[in-house]
């Protein structure tokens, strides 16, 4: 691959743009689009194509987003993340600014060709995500809280697939959870961030509870949501134990790809409670492709 080509693809972060799609998945499965489907075709297919530019919508969003936080960081990189595509000189910021503000608008497009509301969220998120870009992520509460709220809004994004927003306080989940992996993050490049640790730990267990009670409050399939919510606590919390005992940067930072990863499986559970365990299935599969993909690229 041409190296211009794969430092682009470098920029976009690969390996978390399915979790950016498990969320339009689970907003869908909220907003009902499965029983929708079910009684006729014609709306089925409808929602196909607007559940399909929604998801794009979100991709590039989420794309454009880190490409341009990578912009904004260019200076702060040359000396924190020497290795990455801006501050080694295989691509130059102009660049990158031109990339990330094309994708951030194709994104936005892609809202507007499933619906105006899908269109308006889109467009509010784009604002969300420039602003955590250039300014927010310099404070400590304010920054966690504009990426959790960028998150949140990326759910409400599949909630719109309908055309209308019903049930938009679920996005809370990942609105706190974020903030959660945010919080931890801090300590990616220096460590020393027990307390933060301990705070993400809290919101975790918040997080797992909210499920826990959509899930038997909301469905049938109940065995199946627990399975789920009982895989994704494994899986953020045995990274975040061992980054609290031994508390490094390299210990931090597995703790911070687990948080990022695990939203596909913490999407599925969520899902689950609203439609069929197939459909749980289907946003799952998605944490075999983010993995494999973390494995060429980097997450965070």
């Amino acid at each position: 691959m041409h190296p211009v080509i794969l430092a682009l693809a470098r920029l976009t972060r690969p390996a978390n743009l399915p979790t950016a799609a498990a969320d339009i998945l689970a907003g869908a499965s909220i907003a009902g689009i499965i029983p929708a489907a079910i009684q006729s075709l014609p709306i089925a297919v409808t929602d196909t194509y607007n559940l399909l530019f929604l998801v794009l919508a979100s991709v590039f969003l989420y794309a454009g987003g880190v490409t341009l936080n990578d912009v904004f960081d260019a200076e702060l990189d040359k000396t924190e993340r020497p290795e990455r595509p801006i501050p080694s000189g295989i691509i130059s910021i102009r660049s990158a600014a031109t990339f990330g503000g094309l994708l951030l608008l194709a994104g936005v497009i892609m809202g507007f060709l499933s619906s105006n509301a899908s269109g308006i969220i889109a467009c509010i998120l784009a604002v969300s995500i420039l602003l955590y870009d250039s300014f927010s992520k310099k404070f400590g509460f304010l920054g966690p809280l504009n990426m959790g709220i960028c998150r949140g809004l990326n759910l409400v994004l599949g909630m719109s697939v309908l055309g209308e927003i019903n049930w938009f306080w679920y996005a809370i989940i990942p609105l706190v959870y974020i903030f959660a992996i945010t919080m931890i993050s801090r300590g990616e490049v220096h460590g020393s961030n027990k307390r933060h640790i301990v705070l993400a730990a809290i919101l975790y267990i918040c997080v797992i509870i909210s499920i826990l009670t959509i899930v038997l409050l909301s469905s049938a399939n109940n065995y199946t949501g627990i399975l789920y919510l009982l895989f994704f606590s494994v899986v953020i919390f045995r990274p975040l134990t061992k980054a609290y005992t031994v508390n490094s940067p390299e210990n931090i930072k597995k703790a911070v790809v687990a948080g990022i990863l695990s939203l596909i499986i913490m999407d599925a559970s969520l899902a689950v409670a609203f439609s069929g365990w197939w459909y749980g299935l289907l946003v799952i599969l998605l944490l075999p492709l983010s993995v494999w993909l973390s494995r060429i690229f980097a997450v965070t």
